[in-house]
This record gives structure tokens, C-alpha cells and sequence, in this order.
């Protein structure tokens, strides 16, 4: 969207009788494609552009949006969104970012955009090679599909503190989805990757037939007796262990005091030689940004270092709150307020592949899909549903289903040991995770 566009709202909501104000500006082109059993099943264009403002009237905010952009159309958006303002509750940590930490100079090119646009053909075809490679692997049935898609975003802010900001970026991803199956019931498996160049896609033929090995390697599944146990999670899923963390250390909960972390700043929750990396900077990150979603110049953080829990994720209000500085981590869209979340997490890999992992382990639960988590936020009390495979010495012996792990994840934290096949699979990712003694309920 064009910035003298979103500095004429800006200009329009001060004279208005805002004291303060922040226009963004989201433009997007997306097309996806999904085969199933070899024929094509859905295509999917999307074209749009949209404008988010938010207002401040003294302490008191407002945020509005809409994908109307014509000039009678955000004339009404300005009038609406100073009227909301003046109605609003005050909040004393409201408004926009202290003009001293706003990103300043040429933006860093973090090279996120390929402006290479696929056609729906194209697409089609790695859908379908994909999935023909699934299908392909013994034992495999049926499938659930294969899906090719392409995306191009651009996101604009413009504030009334003086910052401008522009921030493009594209995705290309593959999937593929199979379906296992024998006289004793079936079982599925899913692969795929999601990019900002084209050229850093896998083959589809090698994403399709892991998607089928994942799947024909469930048949089989069996339920295990309840007990306390060594547990693996894999890598591709072994990130999601760090969501509960992330909300337990983010601004908001700190603030609200419903955090199990509310009292661990600087104090040692992993092992010595754990270090959880938040990088904004990555070059062709998937979380990347040149500046956080108010402005603010965003950098690395080692989130953990050496096991010690370093910073809360912060974004104005909740600095403000608290009487800290942001640290770059405000995240919105363009309706409400501005929320917190991390970038490129990277869980940093020790020196154990995950055979490595299991051998050490000797005998436990390899955790390959999780469902369901639960998690008592002022507690740390954690428990997810989960399958996978049980393993005896050090080695895969059958597959293992319908059953939970639960514990304290303060517990938790301090027995993670991780291994050392880390890989970049999206915006959070960490290598395969071991942690001891932890309980599994099954039959």
C-alpha cells in the first residue's frame, strides 16, 4: 500500500482530534492447489488490501480496519475510529512506541521476497508428484491430498511519531497427506515445508514419500501401560514444547500476574549449555522482520543463556506496565492493539543425533504427533495428548498410540537434554528432545 496513502490517514485522524495515530497497510496475492487421488480438487486465488488504523486520544485507543480504501471509504474509517477513542476506557500504558526506539535509517534487507510468481499449473504439478509419491510407498492406501501454494504480502506502517516502514515478503510451500492401512485399522502421515524462496523447496517427490513412510510406519499402534519414563520429542514437533514457555515469559502475563515464570527472571530453568535463540534478523526466516509490528528496532535475543531465563518478551503497553523497555516483540494485524510473539526461535542442537538420544535413554517413548495440550498457567502443570513409538535398547521396537505425558514444566525445563538434529522448518524449531523420567498414561 502506497505511504503517502497511509500518511494522509495519519494526517486525517490528527486533525480529526487524535492525539496520536498508526495506519498499516497489508496487501497480499496468495494461490493454492490441492490434488487428491490424482485429480485436481480445489484452486484458491486470493487478492486483497487492506487498512488498519488505530488512534489514541489522550490514554484512551481505538483500532479499526477495513478493506474499503477509497477515499469516502477512509474519511468514515477516521471519523469511526476518533469517535471509538473518545468512548474507550482510559488505559494508562497506552500508546505508541517512545520515539527513541523506533527502527532509524535504510531498514536491513533480510532478503524475504522471490518475486518469482508460479502459475496454478506449475503448483498443480508439485501437488501431484507429491502425493504420487506417497501413494506410492507400500502399505499406503489412500490419501488425504497434496497442496501446492504460493503467497506475496507487503506490510506498511506508517505513525504519527515519524516512523515509516516497509516490510515485503513471499512463501512457497508443498504438502502431502497419506493413509495406511491394513486388516488391523488405518493410520496417516503427513509431510510439509513451507519456504520464502522457491529454490529452498525439497524435492516433492522426497517430501510425498516420507509423508507415506510416516504413515505406513503406524500401522501397528498399540496402547502401553501407564508408567514413568525416559520421552523423546521429535524434532518436528519438539518446538511446541517451547509455546508454553513463550506465553509464560510474554509482557501481558507478566503483567496480569498469571504467569508459573512471574518470579524466575534471571534464574536458572535449564540446564548449563541451553541456549533458546529469538532472531528477528535471520536471513529468509519465515518469522523475519526489519522492525517489530510497532516500529520498534527489533534484534537477537538469547531468551535462554547457559539455561537462565535473560528477558519477558515485551511490547509498549506492557514495558510500560511493568517499568521496563520494549524489547521488539510487539506483534498485531490490523484490528486491535499490538500482542507479543517471538520471530525465528531456534532451540540451539546439542551433540546427540536422536538414535543418540535413544541410546543414552535406553528404553521410552519417542513422541512423533501431539494433540490436544493442556496447561494450567499459574502452575506450569502440563499434560498433551500424544503417539509415536516405544523403544528398547536404544532402538525402535513398535509403534505406541491414545496415550499422555504430563508434568511441571519447571520440572521439565531443568531435565531437557537436546539432541543435535536441529532443522529449519518453519518459525520455532528445535532438534529432537530428551527428557527423563517423565509420566505416561496410558491403558
Amino acid at each position: 500500500m502506497d505511504e503517502t496513502l497511509l500518511n494522509e490517514v495519519v494526517a486525517a485522524a490528527l486533525k480529526a482530534g487524535a492525539d496520536a495515530a498508526e495506519a498499516v497497510g497489508a496487501d497480499r496475492r496468495s494461490l493454492s492447489i490441492s490434488v487428491r487421488m490424482g485429480a485436481l480438487e480445489e484452486v484458491e486465488r486470493e487478492e486483497s488490501r487492506d487498512l488498519g488504523l488505530r488512534v489514541f486520544v489522550g490514554r484512551r485507543q481505538a483500532t479499526v480496519s477495513r478493506s474499503d480504501i477509497s477515499a469516502e471509504a477512509r474519511a468514515k474509517l477516521v471519523e469511526r475510529a476518533v469517535a471509538m477513542a473518545r468512548l474507550a476506557p482510559e488505559d494508562p500504558y497506552a500508546g505508541l512506541a517512545d520515539p527513541d526506539r523506533l527502527a532509524k535509517g535504510p531498514l536491513l534487507d533480510l532478503d524475504l521476497y522471490d518475486p518469482t510468481e508460479p502459475s496454478a499449473e506449475a503448483l498443480e504439478a508439485r501437488a501431484r508428484i507429491a502425493e504420487a509419491a506417497a501413494r506410492a510407498v507400500p502399505k499406503v492406501t489412500n490419501s488425504d491430498g497434496g497442496s501446492g501454494a504460493w503467497s506475496s504480502s507487503q506490510w506498511t506502517m506508517v505513525t504519527s511519531a515519524g516512523f515509516t516502514g516497509v516490510h515485503r515478503a513471499s512463501g512457497f510451500s508443498i504438502g502431502a497427506s497419506a493413509i495406511a492401512g491394513d486388516d488391523d485399522g488405518m493410520e496417516t502421515g503427513y509431510d510439509g515445508r513451507s519456504v520464502r524462496w522457491q529454490a529452498d523447496l525439497p524435492a516433492p517427490e522426497t517430501l510425498g514419500a516420507e509423508a507415506g513412510r510416516r504413515a505406513a510406519s503406524r500401522l501397528g499402534a498399540r496402547k502401553i501401560a501407564s508408567t514413568t519414563a525416559p520421552v523423546i520429542f521429535e524434532n518436528r514437533l519438539a518446538g511446541s514444547l517451547m509455546g508454553p514457555l513463550i506465553g509464560a515469559i510474554s509482557g501481558p502475563s507478566i503483567a496480569r500476574g498469571t504467569s508459573f515464570l512471574k518470579d524466575k527472571l534471571g534464574q536458572q530453568l535449564f540446564a548449563k549449555g541451553i541456549y533458546l535463540k529469538d532472531d528477528p534478523h535471520k536471513l529468509r526466516g519465515l518469522g523475519s522482520s526489519p522492525f517489530d509490528d510497532e516500529g520498534v528496532a527489533n534484534a537477537a535475543h538469547n531468551l535462554i543463556d547457559d539455561g537462565v531465563l535473560t528477558t519477558w518478551l515485551l511490547n509498549s503497553s506492557s514495558a510500560r506496565q511493568l517499568g521496563l523497555s520494549t524489547t521488539g516483540h510487539a506483534s498485531r494485524g490490523l484490528a486491535g492493539p499490538p500482542g507479543v510473539s517471538t520471530s525465528n526461535l531456534t532451540f540451539q542442537p546439542g551433540d546427540r543425533d536422536q538414535a543418540g538420544l535413544m541410546a543414552d535413554a535406553g528404553e521410552g517413548l519417542l513422541i512423533t504427533s501431539m494433540f490436544g495440550p493442556s496447561l494450567n498457567g499459574n502452575t506450569g502443570d502440563w499434560s498433551v495428548g500424544c503417539s509415536g513409538f516405544w523403544f528398547e535398547g536404544g532402538e525402535i521396537a513398535y509403534p505406541v498410540n491414545e496415550i499422555t505425558v504430563a508434568g511441571n514444566l519447571l520440572e521439565i525445563f531443568s531435565r531437557v537434554v537436546p539432541g543435535s538434529d536441529l532443522e529449519i522448518r518453519g518459525a520455532a524449531n528445535a532438534p529432537s528432545l530428551l527428557v527423563y523420567a517423565l509420566a505416561i498414561a496410558g491403558r
